[in-house]
């Protein structure tokens, strides 16, 4: 029998609950699909960081490395400085791991989960490929005579060719995959008109895409595209752009969709370890309440099993989502809407669990 090693790492706020609605989801098709998942439980996160003083320690990042995948739950709590747990545990597992792709896809399950009026599945259909590793994220620059009034804050926007050029060939390779429509294509969204190091991407953009000539290109800087994104969704199919505008516009991919409840991602290097995650932050307010939507944990989840090869799994639970919103079994994506462990329970329902 097939054995999948995954890493779950639940972390602060409502991440357990939602994993662990995940997680059932994860063993129900496991069983159906011939398959097995053994899972490594990790406590790092916030109360591990009070109670221990231990962020992340190296040795979790070698044992990981073991691992087929990793679920990600949510990092950040108030009671630790803000970013601080973010950059050791997740930007420490894109770093370690090099997981250079952030892949956010953006598809609406039903009309009136969307709140842009006359839209509906036919025209919310796409993906973003975020760069994960480098741009302002990489962390070059500080803060000099903090708290004087000389002080000055500098942040670095790194793009290296290597890094932009893997990243453009992967949105490329997806397009072709995906054939939407049987035309598919690849947007560029960027900002180098105003920030000139970011011509790099346009240059390698338009080597790469010379070797797809089946792939049509576009391009449009990152205003327009939050623009074009409310007002013509049904535009965009693939779309490649770096790490900043990358985390701002997959925030507004979300809403377009119906919201944080259904968002996932995967952090991805193809053929190695990768981690998957709802986008939605900890919310420490709701933890315990078992009021959290875990159907982006869910989503995070199906992302995992294609990765792992696992395709019908994958494509089980995404018609299980699918027929759940679309009949009205789940009414709405906010928290509070139904119970956590009733959402689970509807999704098992669905998938003949």
């Amino acid at each position: 029998m097939r054995t999948h090693r995954i890493a779950v790492l639940p972390g602060d706020g409502i991440g357990e609950e939602v994993v662990a609605q995940g997680l059932r989801v994860l063993e129900a098709v496991a069983r159906r699909g011939g398959f097995d998942v053994q899972t490594v439980r990790y406590p790092y996160g916030a109360d591990h960081y009070l109670a221990t003083g231990e962020d992340m320690p190296a040795a979790a990042f070698e044992a990981m490395a073991g691992m087929d995948a990793i679920l990600l739950g949510a990092i950040g709590d108030p009671r630790v400085e803000t970013g601080y747990l973010e950059r050791k545990i997740i930007w420490g597992i894109r770093q370690t791991f090099d997981l250079y792709v952030n892949l956010r896809p953006i598809r609406l399950y039903h009309a009136d989960l969307c709140p842009i009026k006359g839209k509906g599945p036919e025209d919310v259909d796409l993906v973003v490929v975020r760069e994960n590793t480098e741009d302002a994220y990489a962390g070059l620059g500080g803060i000099h005579r903090k708290g004087t009034p000389h002080e000055v804050a500098v942040a670095e926007m790194i793009y290296t060719r290597n890094g932009v050029e893997r990243v453009i060939r992967y949105a490329f390779e997806l397009a072709a995959r995906r054939n939407k429509g049987g035309a598919p294509k690849v947007t560029l969204v960027d900002k180098a008109n105003a920030i000139r190091a970011q011509d790099i991407w346009t240059r390698v953009f338009a080597e790469v895409a010379a070797g797809f000539p089946q792939v049509a290109t576009d391009h449009a800087y990152i205003d327009a595209a939050c623009m074009w994104m409310v007002k013509n969704p049904e535009w965009f199919d693939v779309v490649v752009t770096p790490n900043l505008f990358g985390d701002i516009l997959t925030d507004l991919g979300a809403m377009v969709q119906g919201g944080m409840g259904i968002a996932a991602s995967g952090n991805i290097h193809p053929g190695r370890v990768s981690m998957f995650e709802p986008i939605h932050g900890s919310a420490p307010k709701y933890r315990g309440r078992n009021s959290a939507n875990p159907l982006a944990t869910i989503e995070a989840v199906r992302m995992l099993l294609d990765h792992l090869g696992e395709a019908p799994a994958a494509e089980r639970i995404g018609g299980a989502v699918k027929s759940v919103l679309e009949t009205g079994r789940i009414r709405s994506l906010g928290a509070g809407a139904h119970r956590t462990d009733e959402i689970g329970d509807i999704v098992l329902e669905a998938l003949g669990a």
